[in-house]
């Protein structure tokens, strides 16, 4: 038998986009079943689809792809705070998809395809008013797959040098030595060149000593390589060594070279500190000399002094 209500279930089907077969249509024909008007079923049905296949996509995004991509980052080795927001991002696609899957099912056909026009000349008007911001995310991403520096590291760039403290996609936030906080955007990180003295597990020190040019140069490379050894935290492989690397006009230049491990600021700050004041120690008590800059000045200095008498007055 033919229901008399049919014509307007096409009608409806017509009106909203969808097709005979579609889950909205399925959707549509089981609350006519239940006694609702065709003229309203078959809207009702496509926002009942729409609603349905995107509370679907949210669960199981929640449940699948989220823990899914969570071991993934795990099996990289990412930190939590670089972790965080990539789960936010991968919550936003599977919004996004389902959105796009939810459109398409309950038969919003023609309203897909007008937001995704509206959608595309958005994105490229905020692509050209966000280029620093998109600058900064991409550089973020660059940072987090590449690492060349972590939290509690301590960096140098562009003369500037501080212990980072948080890595977000846009920005990076360092602790400077004055206990200062800096808010420095991805791309200057990632431009320019980036000093990272404590990535691995071993540092070199270099520190110049300047001797007399009449002192000993083997007896004053023998105590910087002595006071060396000496220090607990020093190490011995690979062993301290010392070149004559510089005659100034002044002095002769002895630059050591000593390696710490497990570097950080404090470490090199308090290692090199006590060993220069070391050797500075053993050259006053062997009679070698650190000497300053001077400079001997040669010539005469004439004065010219006023006449004495009558005649330096002038005539009156």
């Amino acid at each position: 038998m033919t229901h008399g209500n049919e014509p307007g279930v096409s009608a409806s089907i017509l009106q909203t986009g969808g097709e005979t077969g579609s889950p909205a249509t399925f959707v549509a024909d089981l609350l006519e079943g239940f006694g609702v008007p065709a003229t309203f079923a078959a809207s009702a049905g496509a926002v009942i689809t729409f609603f349905v296949v995107l509370a679907a996509f949210v669960v199981a995004g929640r449940m699948l792809v989220v823990p899914l991509v969570s071991r993934l980052l795990d099996a990289q080795g990412l930190e939590t705070h670089a972790k965080r927001p990539l789960k936010k991002l991968t919550t936003v696609i599977v919004v996004f998809v389902g959105l796009a899957v939810a459109f398409g099912l309950a038969g919003f056909g023609d309203f897909l395809q007008s937001l995704a026009t509206i959608a595309a000349a958005a994105t490229l008007a905020i692509g050209f008013a966000m280029q620093d911001v998109i600058k900064n995310f991409v550089a973020g991403i660059f940072i987090f797959t590449d690492r060349p520096f972590r939290i509690d590291d301590w960096i140098e760039w562009d003369g500037n040098a501080g212990i980072v403290e948080d890595i977000s996609f846009r920005v990076s936030r360092i602790r400077t030595f004055d206990n200062e906080l800096l808010t420095v955007p991805n791309s200057q990180l990632t431009d320019g060149v980036i000093k990272n003295p404590v990535a691995k597990e071993t540092l070199r020190l270099q520190f110049l000593f300047g001797i007399g040019y009449g002192d000993d140069i083997e007896h004053a490379t023998e105590i910087i390589v002595e006071e060396a050894e000496r220090h607990p935290d020093v190490l011995s492989d690979p062993a301290p060594s010392v070149r004559l690397t510089e005659l100034a006009d002044s002095y002769v230049g002895l630059k050591s070279r000593i390696w710490i491990a497990n570097p950080s600021r404090a470490d090199f700050v308090k290692i090199r500190s006590e060993y220069v004041t070391n050797v500075k120690r053993r050259f006053d008590e062997e009679g070698i000399e650190i000497p300053f800059p001077q400079r001997d000045l040669s010539g005469g200095v004439e004065l010219n002094t006023p006449a004495e008498g009558p005649a330096a007055l002038g005539d009156d």
